[in-house]
Formats: structure tokens, sequence, C-alpha cells
């Protein structure tokens, strides 16, 4: 290697060295996401291996039996692997088809909002319910369709009668749709500020130039807004691809019983039973590791699909 290559080779480093110098403050700052991630993302990654073993907790995670790909078998093996999975997937993919447009449509409508004082009005009531957990969620949703004195069971007797009443959440036809409008209704909101931001940054001569040409509302919406934002909505879909598998463990929990077993079990609550609760913390890793390769494959095959498709892809 000559001098000209060895000098070509070590100027990238100066300027990584004269640029940590330059903004000294903002690096110290990613100080508390590195530790966060190498603490509580990337460490429990060398645990993960219990997921091969016949983990016992005396004999810790080195010393366990190794069995290969055993506890993988079990869960593919199980009696419940189907309905898991068929649940799992469905509810996810029923959430995106419903919260990404809906929150697309609420960025759009708040952006061409003209009355500033409504703007923040309706900004603040539909951000609100995204800081509520599922423990204030579901008692909200008891309290409108519980069958003794929900509200909406109220206004079912006085128009049909009190034979009427409808137990919505422990019913199988019903229960599926108010997890999906549930999930919508409180994260449609938060959703949208990733598209609202996106909107900002559209070029305003882009809408004055199609008003004087004597396009609608509609048209400009539909021909410029949407056009503009579909990398980010390309992004946020594929995104979402990849936790297709967490279909929302917080939410079901708190809304599933016995009754509605069949089509609100999912493999985090599934995970939850048999992992914690039954101490199987091998089959609970080997679960999550499923999961996790299953995310990162939907993400890739996707964003190649896409790529050959559309001039939008995450990677």
């Amino acid at each position: 290697m000559n001098e000209t290559q060895t000098t070509v080779l070590k100027a990238p480093k100066k300027d990584l060295w004269k640029d940590i110098k330059r903004h000294f403050s903002v690096y110290v700052l990613l100080i508390i996401p590195l530790v966060y991630y190498t603490v509580l993302k990337y460490g429990p990654i060398v645990n993960g291996q219990i997921a091969f073993k016949d983990f016992a907790p005396l004999d810790g995670v080195w010393g366990s039996k190794w069995i290969g790909f055993g506890n993988f078998m079990a869960f593919f093996k199980s009696f419940y692997f189907g309905e898991l999975l068929r649940n799992t997937i469905l509810y996810s993919l029923a959430k995106l088809i419903i919260s990404v447009p809906l929150s697309v449509i609420l960025a759009v409508a708040l952006y061409e909002c003209t009355r500033n004082t409504l703007r923040r009005v309706v900004q603040t009531m539909v951000y609100l319910p995204h800081f509520l957990s599922w423990v204030i969620m579901y008692g909200i949703l008891l309290a409108l369709l519980a069958p003794g004195d929900g509200i909406v069971n109220d206004i079912i007797e006085f128009i049909a009668g009190k034979e009427a009443r409808y137990d919505f959440l422990t019913q199988t036809n019903s229960f599926p749709v108010i997890v999906v409008l549930s999930d919508a209704w409180k994260e449609m909101g938060w959703a949208a500020i990733v598209f609202i931001a996106a909107l900002m940054g559209i070029d305003g001569t882009l809408f004055e130039a199609a008003m004087v040409e004597g396009a609608t509302a509609v048209q400009r919406v539909w021909y410029i807004t949407i056009p503009s934002i579909k990398p980010v909505i390309v992004t946020v879909v594929l995104l979402k691809l990849g936790t297709i598998l967490d279909a929302g463990f917080n939410q079901m929990f708190m809304l599933y019983s016995i009754p509605v077993y069949s089509v609100a079990d999912i493999i985090d609550t599934w995970v939850y039973r048999q992992g914690l609760l039954q101490f199987q913390f091998a089959l609970a890793t080997a679960v999550g590791i499923f999961k996790g390769v299953i995310g990162f494959l939907l993400v890739r095959i996707s964003n190649t699909v896409v790529k050959k498709l559309t001039d939008s892809a995450l990677i």
C-alpha cells in the first residue's frame, strides 16, 4: 500500500474526530440511547441461547442442557399453534389496514383545516387516548359496552327492548371488531403525527399552482398531498410489517376472557401463560426468536417488492 492510499484511509478517521470535537455535546447525548440499547436490547441476546436449551434455573444459562430446536418444535406442534398464528396475523393485518388509512385521513384533515382553534382542540382530543393505559381504556369500554349498564346497551334497549341487550366483550362475533376499532381509536391520533410532519414539508407553491389551474380541494389532496407523503406511508407500513406477529399483548390481556379464547388468544398471551405462569422460560424465548425472524423476513421481502413496484423503499 503506497503513501497516497494510506492518507486516503486515514482521512475519514480524522474527519470523524474533528466532527466529534465540533459537536461534542450532541455526541454526549447519544450515550443515553447507546447505553439503553446495549444493556436492554443487545445484552439479553446472549441469554437468548436458552431457546436452544432445556433451561433449568439451578444450572443457569450456560449450564443447561443443549436440545437444539426442541423448544421451537414444541411450539410448532402445540395444539393451539394454528389458532394462535391465525389470530395474531389477522389482528395485526386488520389493525394495519384500518389504522394507517385513518391516520392519513386524520393528518390530511388537520393539515387542511384553516381554523387554528378547531385544529388544536381536535389534535388534543385525538392524541389523548394514546397516553391512557389499556387498563383505563378497558374501563371506558366497559362503561360503553357492558351488558348491564353500558351506554350502548341502554340505547339498544331504548330502541329494541331489554331482550336486545348484547354482551359485546364475550361474544366471538363482536370481540374482534371491538379489538380493532378500539386500537384505532387509541392510536390513530398519535400515528397521525408522522404524517402531519411529512405534510409540513410539502412545497406550498404546488397548492397555489393547482388553485390557479382550478383544482378542487379533493383534487389537490389526491394529486398533490397523497403522492407527496407516499414515501412516508410506505416506510410506516414496512415498519409495521416487521411487527406483524405483535398483535398487542396489553390490549388482549385486558380485553380477552375464556368465552372468546378461540378468537382472542394470540401468540403473546399464550407465551405469557406458558412461559411465565408455568415457568417455561426457554419456550417463551424460542417464540420470541421466531417472531423476530419472521418480522425481519417480512420487512426484507416487502421492502424488495415495494422497491421494484415503486420508487419508495425503507432501505
